[in-house]
């Protein structure tokens, strides 16, 4: 005899259900005598709120999937326990909240016909819940890509699995919780593989995935969240100092790791800097030549400055770097800077005391010189302007 399987069973016994209840919904409406005018009443009314165990009677077994028109097979089972214990199920969500086009059985016949369609299909059912941070989208580079035909462009599924998706910020202070923290270049790893494969071997990256370290950016922290602009942009380049500023500006944060928190300020006071600060504020727009910070030190694949083979604190590597902009560099060349640090007892002596020395030396020189000038000026008005004595004729003398 065959045996038939439990979730077989339990599949029947759903289907069964859901059949009966149709039935029972039809010839109540016979037995009221409901009339061509009911169809639009029911259109018009709240949608039945099917419980979810309705659905899982289906769509927990471990082997229901159905094959699209693209011969790709599209997985319906639904973990119910991950669900549960997900953000949305613990909150009550109901299936249909998002599947709104399927509140019948048999379902509706499906339109989508690959498993990419599947998904861009249904992701805007999540601006029900989150209107805040699916308006955020609709400016971002995902979603211009999307518009522009790209099916490939992320969409909020791609990023938040909706059956199994945890809660990643501290309910109290709206901050990242640190798992989620830790698993960001890991989501954005799933369409941008090889930029990961950068990031993990940086000094910020392998921080991040190998020891765990939270102080180190991920992708969120330069590129935004929801709200992602196109980093190939004239605007976004020239605004590159600024965002390295707000952890390299960071007192607290830099003390940490030896770091030094001058970096925006001598960025900002050499040639490079200023070029850059002001095309920023005036043509944000405009592409600028002169560099910005990653252009010496990397974009995704930043190394620690001790690095021997692509470390700045080495002397032929900085060289090199230089030479990229200013080909006929000699090997003194580098000498002039001074790391981002500003001049110290303990760093560049010779250039800190040289620099004290004029402090004192260029104002003894003037302030004198001032004074002088001042006293000659002095006399010189009051000389213009007194009045001259009347002469003094003396006893005898004859007048003309």
């Amino acid at each position: 005899m065959m045996r038939l399987r439990p979730s077989l069973i339990v599949m029947v016994a759903g289907l069964t259900a859901l059949l009966l209840a149709g039935l029972g919904v039809a010839f109540s409406e016979a037995e009221a005598g409901l009339g061509p005018g009911h169809e639009a009443a029911v259109a018009s009314s709240p949608p039945v709120q099917i419980e979810n165990s309705s659905c899982l009677f289906c769509h927990s077994d471990a082997e229901l999937s159905v094959e699209l028109k693209s011969g790709e097979i599209l997985r319906l089972t639904i973990d119910s326990t991950a669900y549960d214990i997900s953000v949305h199920g613990a909150n009550g969500l109901k299936c249909v909240t998002c599947h709104s086009d399927i509140r019948t059985f048999p379902h509706p016949e499906r339109t989508t016909e690959t498993l990419r369609e599947v998904k861009v299909k249904y992701y805007t059912s999540c601006k029900q819940c989150h209107e805040e941070q699916f308006n955020l989208t609709l400016d971002s580079a995902h979603q211009k890509a999307l518009a522009a035909g790209n099916d490939n462009a992320a969409v909020c599924s791609d990023c938040h699995n909706p059956h199994a998706q945890q809660r990643l910020t501290n309910r109290n202070t709206g901050e990242l919780l640190a798992y989620a923290r830790l698993r960001i270049p890991g989501t954005c790893a799933q369409c941008h593989s090889a930029i990961f494969d950068a990031y993990k071997n940086s000094v910020h990256g392998n921080a991040l995935t190998q020891e765990g370290n939270l102080d180190v950016p991920t992708c969120i922290d330069c590129h935004g969240v929801h709200n992602i602009q196109s980093p190939t942009t004239a605007s976004f380049r020239n605004s590159t100092p600024f965002l390295c500023a707000q952890c390299h500006t960071n007192d607290a944060l830099m003390k940490k790791y030896g770091l030094s928190t001058a970096v925006l300020d001598t960025y900002v006071a050499d040639f490079h800097g200023t070029t850059v600060v002001i095309f920023d504020k005036t043509f944000p727009d405009q592409p600028t030549n002169k560099p910005v910070c990653t252009d010496c030190h990397g974009v995704h694949d930043i190394t620690r400055a001790d690095d021997p083979n692509k470390g700045l604190a080495t002397r032929e590597n900085l060289l090199a770097r230089c030479q990229t902009c200013h080909p006929n560099a000699t090997a003194n060349f580098p000498d002039s800077w001074m790391s981002h640090y500003i001049p110290s007892p303990e760093k560049y002596p010779i250039v800190y005391y040289v620099n004290l020395f004029y402090k004192f030396f260029i104002p003894a020189v003037l302030v004198p010189m001032a004074i002088l000038v001042a006293m000659d000026f002095g006399r010189m008005m009051i000389n213009r302007f007194r009045k001259p004595k009347p002469a003094v004729v003396e006893a005898g003398a004859e007048v003309p």
